[in-house]
């Protein structure tokens, strides 16, 4: 088995797809922002500027926590990225500068593997320019 195919049952469990690569540099990145408008602006900025090959915006939520020793609640928008672990750093770094929040939630999620396609479009499209 080549280390970029799935084959049988991979360590991860995934099952045995034609279709399926390995993705283990790609990352799903997590945050939220307080508006709809905000979570707009924050998205165009990160795909433009090739940090995120994609952002989803979800629905309001509302989003349950403590901060400075107080339960709050606060309606959010849900934020999904995509990127390369090699290109988070800077996503996160630019995403702190643009978020409002003074600790923003900024979670990394690994990516066990995806269509072909998909994931050579994500490299492609966050490869740093010039």
């Amino acid at each position: 088995m080549s280390s970029d195919r799935l084959g049988g049952i991979a360590p991860e469990g995934l099952p045995h797809t034609a279709c399926a690569v390995a993705a283990s540099d790609i990352v799903i990145v997590l945050s939220n922002a307080p508006d709809a408008l905000l979570a707009k602006r924050i998205a165009h900025v990160l795909v433009e500027e090739h940090l995120a090959a994609c952002v989803n915006l979800g629905e309001a939520g509302l989003s349950m926590y403590m901060w400075q020793g107080t339960l709050e609640g606060a309606e959010e928008i849900p934020m999904v990225m995509k990127t390369t672990i090699e290109r988070a750093p800077a996503l996160m770094e630019r995403l702190r500068q643009l978020h409002p929040y003074e600790v923003p939630e900024m979670l990394i999620l690994p990516v066990a593997g995806g269509s072909r396609e998909y994931v050579e479009w994500v490299r492609e499209q966050v490869k740093p320019q010039g």
